[in-house]
């Protein structure tokens, strides 16, 4: 389980070119934090995130990614 603020930093760390969004490309650059995204939202891997919650153009906002981690009851 993650707080709100937690989460956010795992985004900002991920979200390397600070667009406030995070591609699939930077979710594979980080495979350690991308597998705690992945046990954070439930999902077994970042293509699924991304096509099942995320934008047409590859990548999911932070609001998106809290709207999934709270479906899961992983947000504090």
């Amino acid at each position: 389980m993650a707080t709100e603020q937690e989460l956010q930093s795992l985004f900002n760390t991920l979200d390397t070119n600070q667009d406030g969004k995070v591609s699939i490309n930077e979710l594979f650059l980080s495979p350690g934090l991308s597998a705690i995204i992945s046990a954070e939202t439930g999902v077994s891997s970042p293509q699924e995130l991304i096509a099942t919650h995320g934008n047409e153009d590859g990548s999911i906002t932070f609001e998106q990614l809290k709207r999934v981690v709270q479906e899961t009851g992983n947000l504090n």
